[in-house]
């Protein structure tokens, strides 16, 4: 991992969220507040215009800055809560240049793990952590077993995707859709398609290497 991958994943990310928007907005529609996709995709456009000046940080130094434009950028509950993984992410991997697949998977947790703490959230609520918090655990594993890439990727995609379905059978008891009680039953939460778009956009990246 170093910057240029970094800037390399966030404008793959970028088109991924593009390519999905129909996905995004409907399932927003549905049980978010109509916004999600807007301020998501403005968190891209804002992250994509400073890939030059990212490119020439550090790593911990490129996540800092991500971190800290998207508070400033995405607006609503999401901004704080994705500027928060990256912070982490950032403090995991401080004075690290050239962290290895373990250290990121590392990062990747305590990300994964600031979300969870700030938003006061865990697994089973039809949050983003649904998707965040067994993708995190998996790859943990993974790089623990030694899994090949491709194989490590592929068995994160599906997670992803498993347990975003997951979440159409989940009444929210936090996030944008907790007012709705049963009605948010038969719809998959927008953060999680929103996540899954992003995981398999990273991965699809790392492949290239």
């Amino acid at each position: 991992m170093n910057s240029a991958l970094i800037v390399a994943c966030l404008r793959a990310v970028h088109a991924s969220v593009l390519a999905n928007e129909a996905d995004i907005e409907s399932l927003d529609r549905a049980i978010g507040d109509g916004d999600h996709y807007l301020n998501i995709r403005r968190g891209c456009e804002v992250l994509v215009a400073m890939q030059d000046d990212l490119a020439k940080q550090s790593v911990s130094g490129a996540l800092n800055a991500i971190g800290m434009k998207l508070l400033s950028t995405i607006g609503g509950a999401s901004g704080p809560l994705i500027s928060s993984f990256f912070l982490a992410m950032a403090k995991s991997l401080k004075d690290n240049d050239s962290p290895s697949r373990t250290e990121f998977a590392q990062a990747f947790a305590a990300g994964v793990e600031s979300i969870k703490q700030r938003g006061k959230a865990d697994v089973g609520e039809k949050t983003m952590l649904d998707v965040l918090i067994p993708a995190s655990r998996l790859l943990i594993k993974l790089d623990a077993e030694g899994v090949p890439l491709p194989a490590l990727c592929a068995q994160l995609n599906a997670e992803a995707t498993r347990n975003m379905l997951a979440t159409r059978d989940m009444i929210a008891t936090k996030g944008r859709a907790y007012s709705l009680g049963e009605r948010a039953l038969g719809h998959i939460d927008p953060g999680c398609k929103t996540c899954e778009v992003a995981i398999a956009a990273v991965c699809a990246e790392l492949l290239k290497t």
